[in-house]
C-alpha cells in the first residue's frame, strides 16, 4: 500500500452540516441577553428586566430560524418584538441585533419592498412612542425623544437597509462570477471535447479511406499481379501507422491536459506527404501556390492542413473525378485554401454521417474565418476557405517551403504549380483559353484540368448546397 490518498467523496465535519441553522440564533440571542443585562444595571431610569423582558430579548433570535422561508415576515416579527420591548422602557442595549440580521437576510433574498414598509412602520412607531406616547408608558417621568435623536435613528436604520443593499450586491456578484466561472469552464470542456472529435474525424477518415481503397486494390490484384497487391498492403501499413500515432497524439491531450504535445501539430508542410497517401489512393493532385508564402500561427497552420486533408478525403470517398486542384493564396492578414474536383458525384456511397463539412467550418469559425462548400456550376465540387491570421513574419524574404516557388514568375500573371510528385513543378497560366500542355511529364497529374479559378471571379461562385 502506498501513502498517497484514495480519490473519494470530501468528508463533511459536524459543524458544517449544524452551524448554518442554529448555530448564529444561539450566539445572536446570547449576545441580547447578556448584552442587555450588563447595560440594564447602567441605565437605573429604565425598566429592570424580568421574566417578560428575557422572552422578548429570545424571541427576536428565536424567529430567524424561519428567515429564509419567510423573510419578510421574520422582519416583522423582530422588529414588533423589537418595538414591543422599547414601549414597555426595558434597557437600551443589543435588541437591534435581531433586526439588522433580519433585515440583511431578507434583503439579500430580494424582498427589498417588504422590508422598507417593515422598517419605515417601526421607525414610525418608535417616533410616536418618542414624541406622544411616552407620558402614558413606563418608565415613569421619562422624557420626550428630540428631533436629533430621531434623525440619529433614521440615519441609522437608513444605514443598516444601505448596508443590506451592499452585502445583497456583492453576493449576487460572487454568485454571479462563479456561475460565469462555471459556464466558461463548461464552454472549455466542450470546445475541447470538440476539438479532438474534429481531430479524431479528420485522422480516421482520411486514413480509413486511404485503406479501404488500398484493400480493395490488393483484393483485385492478389492473384493476377501479387507484386501491386504487396504495394498496397505497403501502403495500408504506412497510413494504419501514421493514423495510429496521430490518433496517439489526440488521446495524449486527455491523459496528460496540462502537458503539451510531444510532436508537432500537422501543417502545411506535411502537405506532400498528404500529396503521396492520396496519390496512392488513386487520386491526383496540383498544388498552386499564390503569393508569399510566410509562416501561419499553429492553429491556422493546422486547420489548412486538416481542410485540405477532408476536401480529399471528401473526393476519393464520394467523387467520381480522380483528380483534384490545391490552391493556396497567402494574402495580407489571411490565407485561402481552394480545393476544386470535376466530379461527378458517386451516388450510393457511404457518408460516414456527414461531419466532414460540419467540421471544417467549426474549425475556420474558431479562428474568425469561413468556408463555403457546393457543386460548382460545370458539375464539380469546390471546397474554400478563408484564415485570418496575425502574421509572424512580415519580413519580404520569407522563404517557401521545400519544392514550392514564390508568386513571382518570370511572366507576368502567372503562378508556379507544384504536382503532386515531390520536386515536380509546373506554371499553370491564367490566360483565358490557354490550355495545358499534355505531353508535359510534370504536368501529366493535372492533365485536361482547367486553371484555379479566381475567387473574386462572379463566375466561380459555388452554391450551398452541399454533396451528400
Amino acid at each position: 500500500m502506498t501513502n498517497e490518498e484514495r480519490p473519494g467523496p470530501p468528508r463533511r465535519r459536524f459543524p458544517a452540516a449544524g452551524r448554518p441553522a442554529w448555530f448564529p440564533v444561539v450566539v445572536l440571542a446570547f449576545i441580547q441577553v447578556v448584552g442587555s443585562s450588563v447595560a440594564g444595571r447602567h441605565q437605573t431610569d429604565r425598566v429592570a428586566l424580568n421574566a417578560f423582558g428575557y422572552v422578548l430579548l429570545l424571541a427576536g433570535p428565536a424567529m430567524l430560524l424561519f428567515r429564509r422561508r419567510w423573510p419578510v415576515g421574520v422582519v416583522a416579527g423582530t422588529g414588533a418584538v423589537t418595538l414591543l420591548y422599547v414601549v414597555l422602557g426595558y434597557p437600551w442595549g443589543p435588541v437591534f441585533a435581531s433586526l439588522v440580521v433580519a433585515i440583511f437576510s431578507a434583503v439579500a433574498a430580494g424582498r427589498r419592498k417588504g422590508v422598507l414598509i417593515v422598517a419605515a412602520a417601526v421607525y414610525a412607531g418608535h417616533a410616536v412612542v418618542g414624541l406622544w406616547l411616552y407620558r402614558y408608558l413606563p418608565p415613569s417621568g421619562d422624557h420626550r425623544v428630540s428631533w436629533t435623536q430621531l434623525s440619529g435613528t433614521a440615519a441609522w436604520l437608513l444605514a443598516v437597509l444601505a448596508a443590506a443593499e451592499l452585502f445583497r450586491l456583492r453576493r449576487e456578484q460572487i454568485a454571479r462570477d462563479r456561475r460565469e466561472r462555471e459556464e466558461a469552464e463548461r464552454r472549455r470542456t466542450d470546445e475541447e471535447r470538440m476539438r479532438i472529435a474534429r481531430e479524431l474525424h479528420d485522422v480516421l477518415a482520411h486514413s480509413i479511406s486511404v485503406i479501404n481503397v488500398q484493400a480493395g486494390v490488393a483484393l483485385e490484384l492478389m492473384d493476377e499481379q501479387p507484386e501491386q497487391a504487396r504495394t498496397a498492403l505497403t501502403t495500408i501499413k504506412a497510413a494504419s501507422k501514421e493514423a495510429l500515432g496521430e490518433v496517439r497524439q489526440v488521446l495524449g491531450t486527455l491523459r496528460a491536459p496540462g502537458e503539451a504535445p510531444r510532436a508537432p501539430a500537422p501543417g502545411l508542410d506535411r502537405l506532400p506527404e498528404l500529396l503521396e497517401q492520396a496519390t496512392s489512393a488513386g487520386l491526383t493532385a496540383d498544388v498552386a501556390v499564390e503569393g508569399t508564402r510566410v509562416p501561419l500561427p499553429p492553429g491556422v497552420d493546422l486547420a489548412a492542413f486538416r481542410i485540405v486533408q477532408e476536401a480529399l478525403t471528401n473526393i476519393v470517398r464520394h467523387s467520381g473525378s480522380r483528380a483534384a486542384r490545391i490552391r493556396l493564396a497567402y494574402r495580407r492578414g489571411s490565407v485561402q485554401v481552394q480545393v476544386d474536383d470535376d466530379g461527378p458525384a458517386v451516388t450510393g456511397g457511404d457518408s460516414g454521417g456527414g461531419n466532414g463539412l460540419v467540421g471544417m467550418r467549426e474549425r475556420a469559425a474558431a479562428l474568425g474565418g469561413e468556408v463555403e462548400a457546393g457543386r460548382r456550376p460545370d458539375g464539380g465540387f469546390r471546397v474554400r476557405a478563408r484564415l485570418p491570421f496575425t502574421a509572424l513574419d512580415e519580413h519580404p524574404s520569407a522563404s517557401s517551403a521545400p519544392g514550392e516557388h514564390p508568386s513571382a514568375s518570370s511572366a507576368p500573371g502567372e503562378h508556379p504549380s507544384a504536382s503532386s510528385a515531390p520536386g515536380e513543378h509546373r506554371p499553370a497560366s491564367t490566360e483565358p483559353g490557354e490550355q495545358r500542355d499534355a505531353a508535359d511529364p510534370s504536368a501529366s497529374a493535372g492533365a485536361g484540368h482547367p486553371a484555379p479559378a479566381d475567387p473574386s471571379d462572379p463566375a466561380t461562385e459555388i452554391t450551398a448546397e452541399e454533396r451528400p
